[in-house]
């Protein structure tokens, strides 16, 4: 039997906020014509998945730096001791469908964080500043489950070949060992599954956790397109 699929309509719909906070402030209940959305792409360019570079390539020219949420540049890489592994999840204050993920994204940060996995939210829109990370943190309940960076100039996103928001790369063992989407929730643009068949995030953490090699390093995310955030 296949699965029964839903078809949902993504202008102008966020999920309702977890937390008190109105987000109209900051225009997130317009009309989202001017951003377009991704299900089936060809190769990317610039991705980063299996490749290896060590501490000594954080001088080399290419080397990503983000931005801490007020200024500030940061090493995206740089983490406490007994960290396995860096999820950096591309996301935005004003894409539908990765505010639909928030609880997903919360899940998986408690579940993996107690074995040492560390989620970053990235916020590569340059139009999305402190006080409205701050507020989408607070709304979707991120605050105190993840951190938050901002990456205006796209160099993580070149870095590691995000295209759209949601999207996740995962960092372990000195090289991007999986980027794409969370799972497979959405089939393409506007058409969702009732529940994932493959949460293929979570299955790449556990490989990187037992120390295997992730059978899918690279998916398909569907999303709001990170290009377009800079017209």
């Amino acid at each position: 039997m296949h699965p029964v699929l839903t078809a949902i309509v993504l202008v102008g719909i966020l999920p309702t906020a977890p937390r008190a906070g109105s987000l109209a402030g900051h225009g997130l209940l317009g009309s989202l014509a001017g951003h377009c959305f991704s299900g089936a792409e060809g190769p990317r360019e610039g991705s980063r998945v299996g490749h290896r570079f060590s501490g000594a390539d954080a001088a080399a020219a290419d080397q990503p730096r983000v931005q801490h949420i007020d200024g500030g540049a940061v090493d995206p890489f740089a983490a406490p001791a007994g960290v396995t592994a860096i999820v950096f999840l591309f996301t935005s204050t004003e894409c539908p469908i990765s505010n639909r993920y928030a609880p997903e994204v919360r899940r998986l940060a408690a579940a993996f964080a107690p074995k040492g996995v560390l989620f970053r939210l990235i916020y590569p829109n340059p139009a999305e500043r402190a006080p409205a990370i701050r507020e989408h943190m607070t709304a979707f309940a991120y605050a105190g489950a993840t951190e938050a960076l901002r990456d205006p100039e796209h160099a993580l996103v070149k870095f590691v070949g995000a295209t759209v928001t949601p999207e996740a790369a995962v960092y372990a063992g000195g090289h991007i060992v999986y980027r794409g989407r969370i799972d497979d929730r959405y089939v393409d643009l506007g058409l969702e599954r009732p529940a994932p068949t493959r949460r293929d995030l979570a299955e790449a953490l556990a490989a990187v956790i037992a120390g295997k090699p992730v059978s899918q390093p690279t998916t398909q995310a569907v999303g709001c397109f990170i290009a377009d955030f800079v017209r």
